[in-house]
């Protein structure tokens, strides 16, 4: 798992601990929208699009260190009110700002897990259509498809979720270069191997 820096993913559970013992040097972010409704539950229904639109202002800081001391300030300003709040922010200071030490470029992308959540829904839309597997190995195959068929679209059009550019902020050993897009399906080597 070399090369791991950034894991996202929307429950806390046993998760962290396991990508930290196993995944050496990354770091966990917790998704933002999981969290804020996680917050939701700790606070009156009437005081929550308020509570949200504070939250939101941690995301809009244009650097790293103004992000962490901006969730200080909504911990403390939300902790009048909201006790738990303080405590839930505070508590979860490192896995919700962890976007922050990648390049600027990518914190929109890193703070959320939309569209992971895009794919397992088209994954649960395509089993639910299904309903009943002969065996595990036929779910497996369906779930396959869906990858290949996103992995497809991906390389087809010539578009990338996180730019070579940007990406070159993250490696100090050289340039990264990634294949054109292309109908080839052979595979590409990769930097490094």
């Amino acid at each position: 798992m070399a090369g791991v820096r950034l894991v996202i993913c929307d429950s806390h559970s046993g998760l962290v601990k396991a990508i930290r013992k196993v995944i050496l040097g990354a770091a966990w972010q917790h998704c933002r929208v999981p969290f804020v409704r996680n917050v939701f539950a700790a606070i009156p229904k009437g005081s929550a699009e308020t509570v949200a639109a504070t939250i939101r202002t941690m995301f809009a800081q244009p650097t790293a260190d103004r992000v962490r001391t901006q969730l200080d300030t909504v911990a403390e300003m939300l902790g009048r009110q909201f006790p738990t709040v303080r405590e839930v922010l505070s508590g979860a200071k490192e896995d919700l700002t962890a976007f922050a030490d990648f390049p600027r470029q990518h914190w929109k992308k890193i703070q959320s897990t939309n569209p992971l959540e895009r794919l397992n829904g088209e994954i649960k839309r395509r089993t639910d259509v299904v309903q009943v597997f002969p065996n595990p190995a036929a779910v497996l195959r369906l779930a396959t498809a869906v990858l290949a068929e996103l992995h497809d679209e991906w390389i087809a059009f010539p578009r990338r979720y996180l730019s070579n550019e940007s990406m070159d902020a993250l490696c100090t050993d050289g340039p990264t270069v990634l294949p054109a897009a292309s109908n080839d399906r052979s595979p590409t080597p990769r930097k490094g191997t």
